[in-house]
């Protein structure tokens, strides 16, 4: 068995000659697998040299195409629909505070003097921050029509995290379900509404529409659990006004 040997120990013995020579022959051997592993490695990344630069080149071409979309394509494109959106936004909202909410409506969906309305909007922007927001103008304008089929999908079609919009477009959906007499969709879109941010405004709101859909169902519990909500952590909204005869209401049906 070999063993320790201090520096500038010169073997005596026969037996330790041998020893010697075996180790370094081991030495030897692991240093010729080593030198032709790297050059073996050498030659595979000259003979592929070719493939490894286009493939960076892939990479980086990919990434610059990227930067390079967004700046002078995404950007200007999103401020583009933003722009093409205002007369079709200004239709909506004077539609909100008019009488002729129908014809107001319409323009804002189908658009006006020659500008795009919010469907158009949604076809030509699409991927756009503007195009997700006409989604959500489309998808009231047609509830406001009584076009619930119409408004489900464009409401469907808007996501945000505002903290108004994204429970009211949740929450409009849950009023198109309820016209098109559909209440157990109506309820999972309520209770989505209510949850999603909370508030003052939304949260009381879909609490109490939700809790009057369970009724509805024959679900007295969860619509008591809804009321007693609103009467508990929401008291100065306009929806505890008269919780008391809801809650008594739901009490009695158990």
């Amino acid at each position: 068995m070999a063993t320790y040997k201090k520096r500038g120990y010169k073997p005596k013995t026969q037996e330790e000659k041998v020893d010697a020579l075996e180790q370094n022959s081991t030495t030897a051997e692991v240093f010729n697998t080593l030198d032709q592993s790297a050059s073996k490695t050498e030659e595979w990344a000259v003979r592929n040299q070719k493939y490894i630069m286009i493939g960076v080149g892939v990479i980086a071409a990919l990434v610059l195409g990227y930067l390079g979309y967004k700046k002078f394509v995404a950007e200007p494109k999103a401020s583009e629909a933003m722009n093409e959106m205002y007369t079709a936004q200004q239709y909506f909202d004077q539609a909100v505070n008019s009488q002729e909410k129908d014809s107001l409506f319409t323009l804002a969906l189908n658009g006006g003097e020659g500008k795009f309305g919010m469907i158009d909007i949604v076809e030509e922007y699409s991927g756009t921050p503007a195009a997700n927001l006409a989604n959500y103008y489309a998808g009231m304008s047609y509830l406001n029509l009584k076009d619930y089929k119409n408004a489900v999908k464009y409401l469907g079609d808007f996501s945000s995290d505002d903290e108004m919009l994204g429970p009211i477009a949740k929450g409009g959906i849950g009023d198109a379900f309820v016209q098109l007499n559909q209440p157990d969709e109506a309820l999972g879109y309520y209770e989505t509404a209510a949850e999603m941010k909370t508030n003052e405004f939304t949260t009381p709101m879909y609490l109490f529409k939700a809790a009057n859909v369970a009724y509805s169902l024959g679900n007295a519990d969860k619509a008591l659990k809804y009321y007693n909500r609103i009467k508990k952590e929401f008291p100065a909204s306009a929806e505890a006004s008269n919780i008391d005869v809801f809650i008594g209401r739901a009490e009695a049906s158990l």
